[in-house]
């Protein structure tokens, strides 16, 4: 992570950072005043917050994968069409997801997933 990285290589890594499921190393990504919103939750503000909120269900499943599906940017924002696919609660997830990412200075500034919330909670029916 660092300037030099395109923005779209920043979303690339940090998406496949996932699948190491290490807290420490995906909050390492944001800037310290970054705010990430699962559209259908309220924000998290502030790396602490981003902390907590990947700690409710990144260490918990045994696995996380992000497939991206399609990647576009336009200057510091960068967009990923996803299939995003954990356990949660004993619960296989494969969850079609939409991200925003704004990146600065090869950071993420900004990170918004939108996805339907009852194929999240249902995800065994």
């Amino acid at each position: 992570m660092g300037a030099d990285m395109s923005n779209e290589d920043t979303v690339r890594q940090f998406c496949a950072a996932f699948e190491r499921r290490d807290v420490d190393e995906l909050c390492g990504f944001f800037t310290a005043d970054a705010v990430y919103h699962n559209i259908p939750m309220a924000p998290a503000e502030g790396i602490d917050a981003i902390r907590s909120t990947l700690e409710m269900f990144v260490p918990g499943s045994p696995y996380i994968s992000f497939e991206i599906r399609n990647l576009a940017s336009d200057g510091t924002v960068v967009f990923t069409e996803r299939i995003d696919r954990m356990e949660f609660g004993g619960k296989a997830v494969e969850l079609p997801v939409t991200g925003v990412f704004e990146v600065d200075n090869g950071r993420i500034k900004a990170w918004r997933d939108y996805f339907d919330m009852q194929m999240f909670l249902g995800a065994d029916e």
